[in-house]
């Protein structure tokens, strides 16, 4: 029987760099912007088709939803670093261990996840004052939604370990199959069967199973030392040590953002809910321009483990500044299409009046400063590849958490507008990217002449 074709891999360690970061980052950026067509079709189809206030009781979880799925992601980096750096080293056992050790970690972290989310959902969305004309269906969402968290863990941690491989692209088809399937369900429970907002999260629901599935198949397939074998889960101490270690500070400091963002929410949905709908329709521009910047600073931290596990930290350097330069120029890009066309696509979300013009405040006060956020993603993300991640961690939450609990709890009221209360996006990227960039110059001297 013909062996089966081993998917082509990128060698990070030699070679030109700057068409290898966009081969990989390209199919990743468009990864992030299926999953986000998950929640943009919750809220189009929500916004146009079920009952009134529906967008808002969708959109008053994007954050509880964000916190969820930014841990997970955090998690996930730490398998990604610690595969990278054991394929750099040439170490294939190790890196198989780390595997296993990892989706094992995942499965359980899933159900505990689902266990305590389902238990707080209630006070997570009396935290965040969400408006009282929506919050039994805001309830309702956020429940199904959460049982399916033990697949969206499992499948960011399987992504990762594909992508520490090289492979960007199976990830991909894994969301093209499972959003397809979204929009299709999304329209189908609401219209068809009439069931409102409950209709788009049993939609989402089955579509997380979906990619999760696929994807757990492909690894179960492949012909590499990743190999998942469900007989050879079990914990190998070393490298789940390794993975947490790389792991939790990354997680930490995307929860803490995400606490911050949850602030935030509590302040927008004081304005009411059509603010929370216009947001809601806003933040979809946001995070598709979000995800160009996030696709590169996963190839910055998958290049960086592998070369830092082979020593090549002359190519760490360039890989830093190739991703920098390639995240500014394509998120900041997208970000400018969308605030001229702001105007026309917001109406694909809702033509609710009132609502529209709460979101393109939220556009123009937002989305033209994406580029900011390029330099803490990025150089933070160059940092975790070489190992280190308790800094950016503790860097982004004195420029978040920090700042924006200043800006909101004693700034903002002195103003009240929602403009001034939006500008804290912009100001708070560029102060942790400034303290991120002088500690990465500071690591990368002592490397340099260490050398």
């Amino acid at each position: 029987m013909e062996k089966e074709k081993r998917p082509a891999r990128l060698d990070m360690t030699h070679g030109p760099l700057a068409g290898k970061l966009l081969r990989f980052a390209l199919p990743i950026a468009a990864s992030s912007m299926l999953q986000q067509l998950f929640n943009s079709a919750d809220v189009a189809v929500a916004g146009r088709f079920a009952e009134e206030g529906a967008i808002a009781a969708v959109g008053a979880n994007s954050v509880i939803v964000g916190l969820f799925v930014n841990l997970f992601v955090g998690l996930s980096v730490g398998a990604n670093v610690v595969v990278s750096q054991y394929l750099g080293q040439r170490r294939p056992r190790e890196a198989g261990a780390a595997v296993h050790s990892a989706i094992l970690f995942s499965l359980i972290c899933g159900l505990a996840t689902m266990a305590a989310a389902l238990l707080c959902s209630r006070v997570l969305l009396e935290l965040i004052d969400t408006p009282a004309d929506v919050f039994d269906r805001a309830l309702e969402y956020l429940r199904i939604y959460c049982l399916g968290i033990p697949f969206i863990v499992p499948y960011n941690f399987a992504a990762a370990i594909l992508r520490a491989t090289g492979d960007a692209k199976r990830p991909m088809y894994c969301l093209i199959a499972s959003g397809v399937l979204n929009v299709a369900l999304n329209l189908f429970f609401v219209i068809v069967c009439g069931l409102g907002v409950s209709g788009v999260a049993i939609a989402t629901v089955i579509s997380n199973v979906v990619s999760a599935v696929i994807i757990f198949i492909l690894l179960m397939r492949e012909q590499s030392e990743i190999r998942l074998e469900p007989r050879r889960l079990r914990f190998k101490w070393a490298q789940l040590k390794r993975v947490l270690y790389i792991g939790l500070p990354a997680a930490v400091q995307s929860v803490v953002f995400s606490v911050s963002n949850i602030c935030l929410q509590s302040a927008i949905n004081g304005f009411g809910s059509a603010c929370v709908g216009g947001m809601t329709a806003a933040l979809n521009f946001e995070n598709l321009s979000y995800f160009v910047v996030s696709a590169f600073a996963q190839a910055a931290v998958t290049f960086t483990g592998q070369n830092y596990g082979a020593a090549e930290y002359g190519r760490c350097r360039r890989i830093l500044c190739l991703c920098a330069i390639e995240s500014v120029v394509g998120s900041e890009a997208l970000a400018l299409l969308f605030t001229f066309t702001a105007p026309w696509l917001i109406r694909v979300f809702t033509v609710v009046p009132e609502e529209i013009e709460f979101g393109l405040v939220r556009v123009y006060y937002v989305l033209p400063f994406m580029f900011l956020a390029c330099s803490y993603e990025i150089g933070g993300s160059s940092l975790r590849g070489m190992g280190r991640s308790t800094m950016p961690a503790l860097f982004t939450v004195i420029g978040t958490v920090v700042f924006r609990l200043f800006w909101v709890y004693v700034a903002f009221p002195r103003v009240g507008t929602i403009s001034f209360l939006l500008i804290v996006y912009p100001l708070s990227w560029a102060l942790t990217g400034a303290m991120v960039v002088v500690y990465y110059l500071a690591v990368n001297r002592k490397l340099t002449h260490g050398a």
